[in-house]
């Protein structure tokens, strides 16, 4: 991509990416060409090379952060105001929504499989993604703490690591098996986690 875009160039280029999103979406990574995305977008064969030199790989790594960045959208406003138990349980039934929705389809996992999880690039957005959503999971257990809900000795950043953790693992085994309780279970489970340390009692 060209170092400097003008404010059309960069709503191009955008526009490029979301188009080519709304089409791996509904083709998948493995069937979708660069003429479909032309297609769908409306762009030059020399338009889309303009902005994507390198080709597809480059093209789909964009459209990965793309996706990246619609994990934690889909998840707000809830995830970035996580100070009561109430946001809490907002945004746990959101994040059981959005995945249910996906279902047994991970735009952004078929994405890496095509390009590489191993390329930097494709690292560094996965990286990113996870340390975005961590802190702000660990930013929502200090508004906690900050509020009296829960123990002033809570290890904020390893409990966020843990729900973390425990939700990409709940994904994992919805999208092999297309059954969202062990995701339930692990954000149930660490909530609960959470309220125990002040005392809280779990919900029912």
């Amino acid at each position: 991509m060209p170092d400097a875009l003008t404010a059309k160039g960069r709503a191009t280029r955008a526009r490029i990416v979301e188009g080519a999103a709304e089409v791996l979406r509904e083709q998948g990574v493995a069937d979708t060409t660069l003429d479909d995305i032309r297609g769908r977008t409306g762009t030059s064969k020399s338009q889309l090379f303009h902005y994507f030199p390198e080709g597809k790989d480059q093209l789909l790594l964009a459209v990965a952060q793309f996706e990246a960045d619609r994990v934690l959208a889909d998840q707000q406003p809830h995830l970035g105001c996580l100070d009561s138990w109430e946001s809490w349980q907002q945004w746990r039934d959101v994040v059981v929504e959005r995945y249910e929705l996906q279902g047994d389809h991970c735009p952004l996992g078929s994405l890496f499989m095509q390009v590489g999880r191993s390329r930097p690039g494709a690292r560094a957005i996965v990286t990113e993604l996870m340390r975005q959503w961590q802190q702000q999971l660990a930013d929502g257990m200090r508004a906690l703490r900050a509020n009296g809900l829960v123990s002033s000795d809570l290890d904020v950043d390893r409990t966020a690591a843990a729900l973390l953790a425990g939700v990409q693992g709940g994904v994992a085994i919805m999208m092999s098996t297309g059954d969202s309780t062990h995701l339930k279970a692990a954000l149930d489970t660490g909530i609960a986690h959470l309220r125990a340390t002040a005392g809280e009692p779990e919900r029912t």
